[in-house]
Protein backbone atom coordinates (compact mmCIF):
# COMPACT_ATOMS: atom_id res chain seq x y z
CA UNK A 1 0.00 0.00 0.00
CA UNK A 2 3.11 2.61 0.71
CA UNK A 3 4.06 2.64 -2.87
CA UNK A 4 0.73 3.72 -4.20
CA UNK A 5 0.80 6.38 -1.50
CA UNK A 6 4.54 7.32 -2.73
CA UNK A 7 3.45 7.49 -6.41
CA UNK A 8 0.33 9.47 -5.61
CA UNK A 9 2.39 12.20 -3.27
CA UNK A 10 5.09 12.09 -6.08
CA UNK A 11 2.13 12.96 -8.42
CA UNK A 12 1.02 15.82 -5.95
CA UNK A 13 4.56 17.56 -6.52
CA UNK A 14 5.82 16.64 -2.50
CA UNK A 15 8.91 16.35 -2.40
CA UNK A 16 9.43 12.60 -1.17
CA UNK A 17 12.39 10.19 0.49
CA UNK A 18 11.61 6.66 0.61
CA UNK A 19 13.05 4.06 2.46
CA UNK A 20 11.88 0.24 3.69
CA UNK A 21 12.79 -1.77 6.26
CA UNK A 22 12.00 -4.88 4.74
CA UNK A 23 13.23 -3.65 0.70
CA UNK A 24 13.48 -7.28 -0.66
CA UNK A 25 9.62 -7.85 0.44
CA UNK A 26 7.37 -4.99 -0.35
CA UNK A 27 10.04 -2.31 -2.45
CA UNK A 28 11.83 -4.07 -4.65
CA UNK A 29 14.61 -2.33 -6.56
CA UNK A 30 12.42 -2.20 -9.46
CA UNK A 31 10.14 0.23 -7.70
CA UNK A 32 12.99 1.97 -5.99
CA UNK A 33 13.98 2.92 -9.44
CA UNK A 34 10.97 3.76 -10.49
CA UNK A 35 10.29 6.30 -7.21
CA UNK A 36 13.44 7.91 -8.17
CA UNK A 37 12.95 8.29 -11.61
CA UNK A 38 9.77 9.96 -10.52
CA UNK A 39 11.79 12.17 -8.77
CA UNK A 40 11.96 10.53 -5.25
CA UNK A 41 15.41 10.53 -3.48
CA UNK A 42 16.20 7.12 -1.63
CA UNK A 43 16.79 7.28 2.23
CA UNK A 44 19.31 5.40 3.01
CA UNK A 45 18.34 4.69 6.94
CA UNK A 46 15.41 5.92 8.88
CA UNK A 47 17.72 8.53 10.47
CA UNK A 48 18.37 9.83 7.16
CA UNK A 49 15.05 10.38 6.34
CA UNK A 50 13.59 12.48 9.34
CA UNK A 51 16.57 14.43 8.88
CA UNK A 52 15.65 15.47 5.89
CA UNK A 53 12.34 15.65 5.62
CA UNK A 54 9.45 17.73 7.33
CA UNK A 55 6.71 15.15 7.44
CA UNK A 56 7.98 11.30 7.96
CA UNK A 57 5.31 8.66 7.37
CA UNK A 58 5.24 4.92 7.94
CA UNK A 59 3.58 2.61 6.54
CA UNK A 60 3.27 -0.53 8.28
CA UNK A 61 1.06 -3.57 8.58
CA UNK A 62 0.93 -4.40 12.73
CA UNK A 63 1.91 -2.84 16.50
CA UNK A 64 5.22 -5.13 15.88
CA UNK A 65 6.15 -3.44 12.61
CA UNK A 66 5.67 -0.25 14.23
CA UNK A 67 7.60 -0.88 17.11
CA UNK A 68 10.31 -1.38 14.96
CA UNK A 69 10.08 1.79 12.91
CA UNK A 70 8.63 4.11 15.71
CA UNK A 71 12.18 5.06 17.62
CA UNK A 72 12.00 9.15 17.26
CA UNK A 73 12.46 11.69 19.81
CA UNK A 74 11.31 15.01 20.11
CA UNK A 75 9.12 14.97 17.35
CA UNK A 76 5.31 15.81 17.13
CA UNK A 77 2.92 12.49 16.62
CA UNK A 78 -0.22 11.45 14.17
CA UNK A 79 -1.46 8.03 14.10
CA UNK A 80 -3.02 8.14 10.88
CA UNK A 81 -4.25 4.44 10.03
CA UNK A 82 -5.73 3.88 6.61
CA UNK A 83 -8.79 2.13 5.23
CA UNK A 84 -8.76 0.70 1.62
CA UNK A 85 -6.64 -1.57 -0.62
CA UNK A 86 -4.25 -1.73 -2.67
CA UNK A 87 -6.28 -0.40 -6.02
CA UNK A 88 -7.62 2.28 -3.56
CA UNK A 89 -3.95 3.26 -2.52
CA UNK A 90 -2.74 3.11 -5.76
CA UNK A 91 -5.97 5.36 -7.00
CA UNK A 92 -5.41 8.01 -4.26
CA UNK A 93 -8.64 7.10 -3.00
CA UNK A 94 -7.67 5.87 0.73
CA UNK A 95 -9.64 6.97 3.90
CA UNK A 96 -7.46 8.35 6.67
CA UNK A 97 -8.74 8.21 10.24
CA UNK A 98 -6.31 10.58 12.11
CA UNK A 99 -6.05 11.25 16.03
CA UNK A 100 -3.05 12.67 17.98
CA UNK A 101 -1.36 16.18 17.53
CA UNK A 102 -4.08 18.30 15.67
CA UNK A 103 -1.16 20.56 14.13
CA UNK A 104 0.66 17.78 12.58
CA UNK A 105 -2.74 16.60 11.36
CA UNK A 106 -3.48 20.18 9.56
CA UNK A 107 0.27 20.57 8.34
CA UNK A 108 -0.76 16.73 6.85
CA UNK A 109 -3.54 18.24 4.89
CA UNK A 110 -2.28 18.17 1.40
CA UNK A 111 -0.61 15.15 1.91
CA UNK A 112 -3.65 13.25 3.02
CA UNK A 113 -5.46 14.95 -0.31
CA UNK A 114 -2.92 13.14 -2.27
CA UNK A 115 -3.34 9.54 -0.32
CA UNK A 116 -7.24 9.61 -0.49
CA UNK A 117 -10.43 10.57 -0.75
CA UNK A 118 -11.05 12.28 2.71
CA UNK A 119 -9.71 12.43 6.37
CA UNK A 120 -11.14 12.59 9.53
CA UNK A 121 -9.49 14.04 12.67
CA UNK A 122 -11.04 11.65 16.14
CA UNK A 123 -8.80 13.30 18.70
CA UNK A 124 -6.19 12.03 21.32
CA UNK A 125 -4.02 9.36 20.42
CA UNK A 126 -5.36 5.62 20.37
CA UNK A 127 -8.98 7.10 18.81
CA UNK A 128 -7.87 6.79 15.42
CA UNK A 129 -6.44 2.72 15.84
CA UNK A 130 -9.65 1.75 17.90
CA UNK A 131 -11.92 3.08 14.86
CA UNK A 132 -10.15 1.31 12.83
CA UNK A 133 -10.49 -1.94 14.96
CA UNK A 134 -14.07 -1.35 14.73
CA UNK A 135 -14.27 -0.74 11.00
CA UNK A 136 -12.19 -4.08 10.30
CA UNK A 137 -13.82 -5.74 12.44
CA UNK A 138 -17.63 -5.31 11.06
CA UNK A 139 -15.28 -5.60 7.79
CA UNK A 140 -14.62 -9.37 8.61
CA UNK A 141 -17.22 -10.11 9.72
CA UNK A 142 -19.19 -8.66 6.78
CA UNK A 143 -17.16 -10.60 4.87
CA UNK A 144 -17.33 -14.16 6.23
CA UNK A 145 -21.07 -13.78 6.01
CA UNK A 146 -21.50 -13.11 2.52
CA UNK A 147 -19.07 -15.96 2.03
CA UNK A 148 -21.40 -18.40 3.97
CA UNK A 149 -24.73 -16.68 2.03
CA UNK A 150 -23.11 -17.29 -1.23
CA UNK A 151 -21.83 -20.80 -0.69
CA UNK A 152 -25.33 -21.92 1.18
CA UNK A 153 -27.24 -20.77 -2.15
CA UNK A 154 -24.91 -22.63 -4.30
CA UNK A 155 -25.25 -25.54 -2.16
CA UNK A 156 -29.08 -25.22 -2.03
CA UNK A 157 -29.62 -24.77 -5.20
CA UNK A 158 -30.24 -21.11 -5.10
CA UNK A 159 -28.41 -19.03 -8.23
CA UNK A 160 -25.73 -16.94 -6.73
CA UNK A 161 -26.38 -14.31 -9.45
CA UNK A 162 -29.70 -14.02 -8.55
CA UNK A 163 -29.05 -13.99 -5.06
CA UNK A 164 -26.38 -10.93 -6.02
CA UNK A 165 -29.24 -9.40 -8.05
CA UNK A 166 -32.19 -9.69 -4.88
CA UNK A 167 -29.21 -8.14 -2.41
CA UNK A 168 -28.13 -5.19 -5.07
CA UNK A 169 -32.01 -4.17 -5.28
CA UNK A 170 -32.73 -4.12 -1.36
CA UNK A 171 -31.59 -2.49 2.06
CA UNK A 172 -28.20 -4.07 2.04
CA UNK A 173 -27.23 -2.81 -1.81
CA UNK A 174 -23.81 -1.56 -1.48
CA UNK A 175 -20.07 -1.25 -3.42
CA UNK A 176 -18.93 -3.88 -0.69
CA UNK A 177 -21.19 -6.54 -0.87
CA UNK A 178 -21.80 -5.87 -5.15
CA UNK A 179 -17.47 -6.54 -5.38
CA UNK A 180 -17.44 -9.20 -2.95
CA UNK A 181 -20.35 -11.64 -4.50
CA UNK A 182 -18.86 -10.42 -8.10
CA UNK A 183 -15.29 -11.91 -6.94
CA UNK A 184 -16.70 -15.27 -5.88
CA UNK A 185 -18.97 -15.51 -8.83
CA UNK A 186 -16.03 -14.68 -11.04
CA UNK A 187 -13.50 -17.29 -9.09
CA UNK A 188 -11.28 -14.15 -8.49
CA UNK A 189 -10.31 -15.05 -4.68
CA UNK A 190 -7.11 -12.35 -5.37
CA UNK A 191 -7.16 -10.81 -1.77
CA UNK A 192 -7.51 -7.41 -0.51
CA UNK A 193 -7.22 -7.97 2.70
CA UNK A 194 -4.79 -10.72 3.24
CA UNK A 195 -6.55 -13.31 6.28
CA UNK A 196 -3.58 -13.06 8.71
CA UNK A 197 -4.29 -8.88 8.84
CA UNK A 198 -7.74 -9.05 9.03
CA UNK A 199 -7.83 -11.97 11.42
CA UNK A 200 -5.30 -9.76 13.21
CA UNK A 201 -7.23 -6.74 14.15
CA UNK A 202 -9.96 -9.25 14.52
CA UNK A 203 -8.43 -10.82 17.75
CA UNK A 204 -7.35 -6.73 18.66
CA UNK A 205 -11.46 -5.35 18.47
CA UNK A 206 -12.25 -8.79 20.34
CA UNK A 207 -10.12 -7.59 23.05
CA UNK A 208 -10.94 -4.04 22.70
CA UNK A 209 -13.94 -4.83 23.39
CA UNK A 210 -12.88 -7.12 26.77
CA UNK A 211 -10.74 -4.26 28.17
CA UNK A 212 -14.36 -2.62 28.47
CA UNK A 213 -16.38 -5.66 29.46
CA UNK A 214 -18.29 -6.12 26.32
CA UNK A 215 -19.35 -8.77 24.35
CA UNK A 216 -18.03 -9.15 20.91
CA UNK A 217 -19.65 -12.49 19.42
CA UNK A 218 -20.11 -12.04 16.10
CA UNK A 219 -16.41 -11.01 15.59
CA UNK A 220 -15.48 -14.01 17.66
CA UNK A 221 -17.44 -15.94 15.59
CA UNK A 222 -15.88 -14.80 12.11
CA UNK A 223 -12.65 -15.11 13.74
CA UNK A 224 -12.54 -18.46 14.23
Amino acid sequence: MGSGIVSNLLKMGHTVTVWNRTAEKVMTPEQCDLFIQEGAHLGRTPAEVVSTCDITFACVADPKAAKDVIVSRGGRFLEAPVSGNQQLSNDGMLMILAAGDQGVYEDCSSCFQAMGKTSFFLGEVGNAARMMLILNMIQGSFMATIAEGMTLAQVTGQSQQTLLDILNQGQLANIFVDQKCQNILQGNFKPDFYLKYIQKDLRLAIALGDSVNHPTPMAAAANE
